[in-house]
């Protein structure tokens, strides 16, 4: 199986000033966001829905070959924790369809809390796939879910269980063995959302992504924007990828 070229990109599009040097012009900070990435996380839904005309309005200021991944609202994933889940699941994806052909796939966060129950899980997965063939990557944070029993869950729905910094587990880094859509995300270590990446941890992730042969391209979005180090850490990854030159 060939491999895809790698996505590089952000949590969120937040360009610090000290950053500004590495983006072009836009008419808004997206725009200038998407001269230099071509995928941001969306985050925001998490916390709060968002209008499918304002989805299509992100989808409008980015170029054609921009994606977009949209975290799955709290209300599913920790209120109320995968069960019972139908009717929130549908506003949500009928608000996410105003991204169109610019949405990449779903993120689905998972509170430290939440243990791996196979029936609770197959039963919402199975739900979510009825709704949507999108690519999904799941973000488990509690040890029962990093078992052979939980992959091959995963992996029956066509979903992938991401590669986290820090990890929650032993091989956590690293997204699930056969992962259709390879992700990684990248918190910040040691002190999550505020540190900063190193050489030596970003020229171990530049060997790592690489070797991820799937059809799909892999992402990493680099989430420990706390400081504005996500930016700048994403802009060399690009380089030592060969994506652009930073």
């Amino acid at each position: 199986m060939a491999k895809a070229q790698a996505r590089i990109g952000c949590a969120g599009w937040s360009i610090p000033r000290q950053h500004a040097h590495l983006f072009g012009e836009g008419d808004s900070m997206l725009a200038r966001y998407a001269t230099r990435f071509d995928v941001a996380e969306i985050n925001s839904s998490f916390y709060r829905p968002h209008q499918a005309k304002t989805y299509a309005r992100w989808a409008a200021s980015v170029p054609r070959g921009f994606r977009f991944s949209v975290k799955l609202p709290r209300t599913i994933s920790h209120e109320l924790a995968l069960r019972g889940a139908g009717p929130a699941l549908d506003q949500f994806l009928d608000e996410a369809a105003g991204l169109g052909r610019k949405l990449g796939g779903f993120l689905l966060q998972l509170p430290p809390g939440l243990a791996f129950e196979p029936r609770v899980v197959a039963t919402f997965l199975a739900m979510f796939r009825r709704r949507t063939a999108a690519p999904l990557a799941v973000e488990p944070r509690h040890t029962s879910w990093f078992s052979p029993q939980a992959s091959a869950l995963l992996l029956r729905h066509q979903a992938s269980r991401i590669g986290a910094d820090p990890p929650r587990a032993p091989g956590a880094e690293h997204p699930g063995e056969g992962a259709p859509w390879p992700y990684w995300r990248l918190h910040g270590s040691p002190r999550i959302y505020y540190s900063e990446y190193g050489e030596e941890a970003l020229r171990g992730l530049s060997a790592s992504v690489p070797g991820a042969r799937t059809r799909a391209s892999p992402w990493v979005i680099f989430d420990n924007t706390a400081h504005g180090f996500a930016v700048a850490d994403a802009a060399k990854l690009q380089g030592m990828l060969g994506i652009r030159d930073v």
